[in-house]
């Protein structure tokens, strides 16, 4: 019977969210408060259990989410992303064009949401397109599938951070790890798939908007431009290479993880940003805040949708759900990391939205994570490939790369929904063979 009342939830859900057009937050809390008092939990209770999980999750993420955003509109508007951009292509040649789109969409995507970086470098794809006379998709795919495997798999990304967070997995652990299964999920994704769509063709749209064009003379330099958008995958990285190669009470790997806390490690890589992007380059302070102060405005939805699927994840615990679930997906003797890409991809499916599908997903994984030896990173980045899975329809990725690259239905569905597809299940055969051998 508990389980029934969650599949009753999760349907009530799709009802809200697809049928009623109801936004992503809302639907969360209701179906939170409308399945606690279905287990039986007293009304107060319900309330209090959404609250906290509300909290918690939010208080756990924000920092990081919050200090990501504003990274990415000071890379934006400094002309940073663009100097990186242009440089790659210039270093790789239009031989290895591909490589260039590829590395760019993975510099890019390291700390800038999805559709920022999508909608920021697809004008450049259509230039280099037009330039070179290759086919758009040859072009184009490497990028996004970039764009799609930082977004699904890595930190400060909205849905690994807050799943990372729920398992309480280390932070440069998951990055460390999310790197190593990245690499070859967008090179098979990306170079690889996208020789195979050589049937398709299309034009790029005559009405989409260019983005800021920046002069030679406006853009920072090269090395500076790279040094801050790597700035916190560095601080991460080495933080998760002391945690893997010094002693527990070693006062360098102490301090050292100190710093590589992805909340730290996010808040100097924005001072480092402001600067040397921003006050070094000319502007103001107060424009400099004013760029930030945007910037936190843009995520307000994101933060909110992280906080329901907070709230869901607490009542499906406080209510003894989790338990329930957790005892009956042990009958199986399934791998818990089959079991989380699994239920990951079911609520992508159902749902469109990754953010969602996996934050639902790990409140249905906690239990089990406590239950097995299973290390949390790998569970996070079970959950985040899952979250990828067949985007279709009902994903509002699925229309705006329809659009962008002026495609129909059928041919979207046979390369942008393979693409993702391609990306989740790469990324399930890597973490189960990371697990064989960590």
């Amino acid at each position: 019977m508990p389980l029934l009342i969650v599949v009753a939830a999760l349907v009530l859900l799709l009802i809200l969210t697809i049928v009623f057009k109801l936004n992503a937050f809302v639907s969360l809390i209701v179906v939170a408060v409308v399945l606690g008092l279905a287990e039986g939990m007293a009304a107060k209770a319900v309330l209090v259990s959404v609250q906290n999980g509300l909290g918690s999750i939010l208080g756990s993420v924000v920092m990081i989410i919050g200090f990501g955003a504003m990274l990415g509109a000071l890379l934006i508007e400094s002309g940073a992303l663009q100097r990186i951009t242009y440089q790659l292509i210039k270093t790789f040649g239009i031989k290895h064009i591909q490589w260039a789109v590829l590395l760019t969409g993975f510099v890019v995507g390291l700390p800038m949401y999805y559709m920022a970086g999508f909608v920021l470098l697809l004008p450049l794809v259509f230039s280099i397109a037009a330039s070179t006379r290759l086919p758009l998709l040859y072009v184009g795919l490497p990028l996004v599938a970039a764009l799609s495997v930082t977004h699904g798999y890595l930190p400060p990304h909205p849905g690994p951070t807050a799943i990372a967070a729920l398992f309480k997995a280390d932070f440069s652990l998951t990055l460390l790890y999310g790197l190593a299964i990245a690499v070859p999920a967008v090179i098979i994704a990306g170079p690889i798939f996208s020789r195979t769509l050589k049937r398709y063709n299309p034009a790029p749209p005559t009405t989409i908007a260019m983005p800021k064009h920046f002069t030679e003379e406006e853009m920072p330099g090269f090395e500076v431009s790279l040094f801050t958008v790597l700035t916190p995958i560095m601080l991460m990285t080495l933080g998760a290479v002391a945690t893997l190669t010094l002693p527990a009470d070693s006062k360098v790997r102490q301090a050292i993880e100190f710093i590589s806390d992805p909340n730290l490690a996010l808040l100097i890589s924005v001072l480092v940003a402001m600067v040397l992007l921003g006050l070094n380059r000319g502007k103001s302070m107060k424009e400099v805040m004013d760029l930030f102060s945007g910037s936190i405005a843009g995520i307000a939805t994101i933060l909110l949708i992280v906080g329901g699927g907070g709230a869901l994840k607490q009542v499906l615990v406080d209510s003894g759900v989790s338990v329930y679930i957790t005892n009956l997906f042990s009958d199986m003797h399934l791998s818990p990391l089959f079991m989380a890409w699994a239920i990951a991809a079911i609520l992508r499916i159902c749902l469109g939205s990754s953010t969602v599908a996996s934050l639902t997903a790990g409140g249905m994984m906690l239990p089990v994570l406590a239950t097995t030896s299973v290390k949390p990173e790998l569970m996070v980045l079970a959950v985040g490939a899952g979250s990828l899975t067949c985007s279709h329809v009902n994903d509002s990725g699925f229309w705006i790369f329809k659009e962008y690259f002026n495609l129909t239905i059928p041919q979207t569905l046979a390369t942008w929904t393979v693409m993702e597809t391609l990306v989740s299940l790469i990324g399930l055969a890597g973490v189960l063979l990371m697990n064989a051998f960590l």
